[in-house]
Order: C-alpha cells, then sequence, then structure tokens
C-alpha cells in the first residue's frame, strides 16, 4: 500500500459495589424527549459539537491529562446505566470551575474543576452528575422544551445552538435574544433534572469505587464560598445548588458502607500538571509554590508535589534538578504517564534522545496504542531525526484512531521534513477537517492532488474531497 492510502481512513482503581437498601432505589424519569430527538440524532449533533469545539474553545491539548480523564471517565460510565451512546470527555482550559454535557455523551471539563477539587472523588462526582445528564437525556428534553418555548422546530434549535458556538453573534441574532453565547449555557436544567442528575450520579460514583461523599463535600465547599458571590461560577448559573441539593447528597452518601479511599497519586500529579502548564501561576511562581508546600508539608501527596516542582524546573530550563526529581519518582513508579511524559520531555530538552526512544519503545509492549505513548516517541524519533520511523509510527496508529487531530498535525509535520509534500497536505486536510474547517481541508486535498502523479493515489485523494464536501453541506443543514 502506498504512504498516501493509509491516510484515507474513515474519520471516527477498583471496582466496588455497595450494599443499598430499599431506601437507596432511586427513581429515574427515564427516557422523555426519544420521541423528538432519536439517538442516533443526538449522536450526529454531538460529533458535530466536538468538531466546532476543537476550532472554537481553548482545547487543552495535553495528552496525558487527555488520557487521565477519559479513563476516569470511562470508568464511571463502565458503571452508569441506560448507556445509549459513546461517552467521550475532553478537557478545555478555563479556571472556571465548570463541566458540561452535550447531546451524544460528549462531556466538557473545565481545567478549574481539578484546581477546586480537593480529592479524586469530589472531581468523579461532577463527571458523574454529567454523565447522568446524559443517560437520562436532560439534555434532549431541555432543547425540546426550549424549542416549544420559542417556537422553532428542534432542527432549528439544535441548529442555532451549533451556530452559537462557531459564531456567538449570529447564534444570538438566530435564536432571536436572549440565550448566551456559549451553548451550555443555552440548557436549561430543570430543578427535578438536577436532582436527578445527583442521585443517579452518586449512585454511579459510588459503584464506580469513588467515595460517595465526594459530591456532598463538592457541593458544600461551591455553595459555602460563593452563597453571597455577586457572580458565581458558570457551573452556579448552568446548575444552581439550593441547600436543599448538598443535603439530600450528603444524606445519600450516608446510606452506603463507610470507607477510606487513599489520595489517587494520578488525580495529585493532573492537578499538580494544571497548577504548573495550564494555570495562571509563572514558572517562578509555581516553583515557589510547590518548594513552600513541600517544605510546609501542606499536600496530599508527597510525590505529586515533588512532580508539580520538577514540571515548574522544567519550564524554568533547569533541566538536571527536574530530572534528578523525575528520575527519582520514576525508580518507584515506573509505568506512570505523567512520569514517562515529563522524563521525554526533559530527555528531549537535553538531547538525550536515544534514552528517551528506548523508553519508550519498552512501554509500548505494555501500554498498545496509547496516545501519550505513541505521540511521544513519534516526537522523540522526529527529534532525532528519523523521520520515517516516526511517520511510520504515526500512520499506523491513526488507522486506529482516526479522530486523534494532535496525531494528524505531528504526522503532517513528519511528513513536510521528509519532504513528502503530498502526504503532509493530506494529513493537515484531516487535521482540519476534525476542526469542522472543511474549505481549507479541502484546498489541501488538492494541493495533494496536484503534487501526486499516481492515478490511484488521485483517485483517493478526490473521494475524500467528496466525502468533506458532503460533511461541509451536512455541517451546514445542521445549522
Amino acid at each position: 500500500m502506498t504512504r498516501l492510502a493509509h491516510y484515507f481512513v474513515a474519520s471516527m482503581l477498583f471496582f466496588y459495589t455497595p450494599l443499598m437498601s430499599a431506601n437507596n432505589q432511586l427513581p429515574e424519569i427515564g427516557t422523555a424527549g426519544a420521541s423528538a430527538l432519536s439517538i442516533d440524532k443526538e449522536v450526529i449533533y454531538g460529533n458535530a459539537y466536538m468538531r466546532i469545539i476543537r476550532a472554537s474553545s481553548k482545547m487543552t491539548n495535553d495528552p496525558v491529562l487527555s488520557e487521565y480523564v477519559s479513563e476516569l471517565g470511562n470508568h464511571l460510565v463502565a458503571k452508569a446505566d441506560q448507556v445509549r451512546t459513546p461517552f467521550n470527555f475532553f478537557l478545555v482550559t478555563d479556571n472556571e470551575i465548570n463541566a458540561a454535557a452535550f447531546l451524544g455523551g460528549y462531556v466538557k471539563i473545565h481545567t478549574g474543576l481539578f484546581l477546586y477539587a480537593d480529592t479524586e472523588s469530589e472531581f468523579a462526582s461532577v463527571i458523574a452528575h454529567e454523565i447522568a445528564h446524559v443517560t437520562q437525556r436532560h439534555i434532549a428534553r431541555s432543547i425540546e422544551n426550549q424549542a416549544a418555548a420559542q417556537n422553532l422546530s428542534m432542527a432549528g434549535m439544535l441548529g442555532s445552538l451549533l451556530l452559537g458556538i462557531a459564531n456567538p453573534v449570529a447564534g444570538i441574532a438566530a435564536l432571536q435574544a436572549t440565550m448566551a453565547a456559549g451553548i451550555q449555557n443555552s440548557i436549561n436544567y430543570t430543578r427535578a433534572n438536577e436532582f436527578e442528575a445527583d442521585r443517579i450520579g452518586l449512585r454511579t460514583l459510588a459503584e464506580a469505587g469513588y467515595d460517595p461523599s465526594g459530591m456532598g463535600s463538592f457541593f458544600g465547599k461551591l455553595s459555602e464560598k460563593y452563597r453571597y458571590a455577586s457572580k458565581p461560577p458558570q457551573m452556579l448559573i448552568t446548575h444552581p445548588l439550593p441547600d436543599t441539593r448538598v443535603s439530600e447528597a450528603r444524606a445519600r452518601a450516608n446510606r452506603y458502607p463507610h470507607r477510606f479511599i487513599a489520595p489517587s497519586l494520578s488525580f495529585q500529579m493532573a492537578k499538580a500538571r494544571i497548577i504548573v502548564r495550564h494555570g495562571t501561576m509563572s514558572p517562578s511562581e509555581a516553583l515557589a509554590h510547590y518548594e513552600q508546600v513541600l517544605e510546609r508539608k501542606q499536600y496530599r501527596i508527597k510525590e505529586a508535589a515533588e512532580y508539580g516542582k520538577a514540571l515548574a524546573l522544567f519550564a524554568l530550563a533547569r533541566y538536571p534538578e527536574a530530572k534528578t526529581i523525575i528520575d527519582a519518582l520514576a525508580t518507584t513508579h515506573p509505568d506512570n504517564l505523567f512520569i514517562i511524559d515529563t522524563l521525554t520531555d526533559i530527555d528531549i530538552a537535553m538531547k538525550n534522545y536515544d534514552a528517551a526512544i528506548q523508553r519508550l519503545s519498552a512501554a509500548q509492549t505494555r501500554y498498545t496504542n496509547n496516545q501519550v505513548i505513541v505521540l511521544n516517541l513519534a516526537y522523540a524519533l522526529s527529534e532525532k531525526g528519523q523521520f520515517s520511523e516516526s511517520a511510520k509510527l504515526l500512520d499506523r496508529y491513526l488507522r486506529d484512531k482516526p479522530n486523534d487531530a494532535l496525531a494528524w498535525g505531528q504526522l503532517s509535520k513528519t511528513q513536510r521534513r521528509l519532504n513528502n509534500v503530498a502526504a503532509s497536505h493530506v494529513a493537515q486536510a484531516e487535521y482540519l477537517s476534525l476542526h469542522s474547517d472543511y474549505r481549507r481541508a479541502i484546498d489541501e486535498l488538492h494541493s495533494a492532488y496536484n503534487l501526486t502523479e499516481n492515478k490511484l493515489e488521485q483517485a483517493r485523494i478526490q473521494a475524500r474531497i467528496e466525502q468533506f464536501k458532503q460533511a461541509e453541506q451536512e455541517l451546514e443543514s445542521l445549522n
């Protein structure tokens, strides 16, 4: 198979079941809204939403954090009931305390949620709540109700919501006034929706092995902090939090057997990574913060604080000091993706390419086709000048994961460094299509077509152009 042919692919810890009393059986509203919006339609709109979000929001393009939130989210989904769609969890860099779900199982998580949650159970409680909004089809019902209130068809309402993401001014005009630019602001859950999402989310949280008191704890802190605030966080605007929600979450958690949940190293490392790399502190401020935390022992897990210090040192280009800390952490946590990723960053910065490649190649046997390992290894190979090996690795990975925009972007750069200009254009086209930028994607494919003499590859490129044209028309028909 030729080089270009590979790129024409179709685009797209522990478990615990608590003993439950009769009082813990939860009422479920069910699947109202199904007649107006089918599951298939939800998925179509959800996919369009994700492509637009990639283009219009500040996505947190950090494979290690993406892996963490996906693993945690899917662990919760595995214990949820009435799951009808795949779930996709993604991060945006925003210090606002918020998370929000959309049609088709897409759950957006703000990095600010990490900064406010003290434990993994608190963090997971918010994600479990959003999962319940999806499984109980609260979003479909909310859109249906708003469409009726504004005398719009469901298609018109959904199209306006998508338009509001892509172009807030046009979106508000299309809705003739009152909806906010962000799509989550446009979805108004009823009081019953919120209580149901709490109840079902808490059950999912407990059955997934987290501390069910995490929900009440998080709600309580949020309620207390912003009780008299003139400008509450976005989460309290889209998810009002009366005292009854806090008290009910605590009461329900008390019905589960009490058990000790050890602090999560992965969560605390994720939190440190966000503080240093995606927060508001400068590298110097972050270093001072973690030095103080370590000196005063103000940490839940010392190793996570050391990790945060190493990240700050790396950001200040103090590579040997950062390496000393990370090497020590790696002796006790050799398979930890946070540590493997940071070791790669340090090795590449210090031009220790062979060490990085050897470590990552070994890790591939433990983490098959893992995004963190593959993208790190491809980058290390490319930095060493082994562009062909890097391109082959990314090519194999993308056959299984064609919706990885980061990998397509990296492949495009690698192919250009190999002087495979046509293949670079093709990879860039796939990257752009995942950001709903079909016109520029088509332009890239036209450039690839003009640089290709092989008739079979030209036919494949032409077929992909037609697919992108159809996808663009379908997106436009949605809004």
